[in-house]
């Protein structure tokens, strides 16, 4: 006796979603013009995760972007630090936003970006309206850390420029410091 034929199952195009008998198991498309379209999208679907993977490698790999990371975290560590203290220029308190200011700025001291003593709590309209106010700012970082290390600040001659490696080291450091900060209070 003969097995009766297996009837093949429909399917529906990839492409223009039109069902269709395959003529092949593997057969995703119903035409010859569905395939090429189909197999171009498969390629530049590819191209996408390949460029999307050499985006991720370049930012990893982008002295700028880490920089900027890096920024990121020890602002973060400058606010948690001085949390409970008033505006370094203004000395008020105010439910505003906070910014870790720079006494000397990292345009011109590049060197002093990440140093502790040379950033504070300081209120947004300080920052970004007063330029930091400096008039204000200099007065009390005096009374804050002492003129010595203010001199100290201000007598910095050395001219570093960071490595990948080197940022992404002081990022772990403040990281680190953070949570140490949150362990100690809530």
């Amino acid at each position: 006796m003969n097995k009766p034929v297996k009837q093949k199952k429909c399917k529906v195009c990839k492409v223009c979603c039109a069902k269709f008998i395959p003529r092949a198991a593997f057969q995703t498309c119903c035409s010859f013009p569905c395939a090429v379209i189909y197999v171009k999208r498969v390629e530049e679907k590819k191209q996408d995760q390949q460029n999307r993977r050499n985006k991720k490698w370049f930012y990893s790999n982008d002295r700028k972007h880490q920089l900027k990371l890096t920024q990121k975290v020890f602002n973060e560590y400058i606010r948690a630090r001085d949390r409970n203290e008033f505006c370094i220029s203004c000395g008020r308190k105010h439910d505003g936003q906070y910014h870790a200011g720079h006494f000397l700025t990292t345009a011109a001291h590049p060197e002093l970006r990440f140093n502790e003593l040379n950033a504070h709590k300081q209120c947004s309209p300080c920052n970004n309206y007063l330029s930091g106010n400096i008039v204000e700012y200099l007065p009390r970082l005096v009374a804050k850390i002492g003129q010595d290390k203010v001199d100290f600040l201000y007598n910095n001659q050395s001219k570093y420029k960071y490595t990948l490696d080197d940022l992404k080291e002081i990022r772990e450091y403040y990281k680190n410091k953070i949570k140490l900060l949150k362990e100690v209070s809530p």
